[in-house]
């Protein structure tokens, strides 16, 4: 299995959208946790199931809720970089991206 890195930024983007699903209903923001904390933990297992979507980075989608985990692969470590809402423009995560 790999290793997990996970940027700041990202840690920062989760903790955030956790919080207003908490302020939209009370429990759905840990039901998002928990959905993307199994999202994370599908990339780890098998990074190379999910294809490059720019340069070298994948995204792995979570479940249940719009947000997806951008992350590269590299040297049997899953840096994961930014956690989004699909909705968000593609340039907020491919600026992060080191080609």
């Amino acid at each position: 299995m790999s290793q997990l890195n996970i940027q700041p930024r990202a840690e920062a983007e989760a903790e955030q959208a956790a919080e207003w699903y908490e302020v939209q209903q009370p429990g759905l923001g840990i039901e998002f946790v928990l959905e993307l904390d199994a999202a994370t933990e599908r990339a780890v297992e098998t990074p190379l199931a999910y294809a490059k979507v720019y340069h070298e980075a994948r995204r792995v989608l979570v479940r249940r809720f719009p947000f997806a985990v951008y992350f590269i692969y590299e040297r049997n470590v899953v840096e994961v970089f930014a956690v989004l809402h699909q909705q968000r423009a593609e340039s907020l995560w491919q600026s992060r991206v080191h080609r």
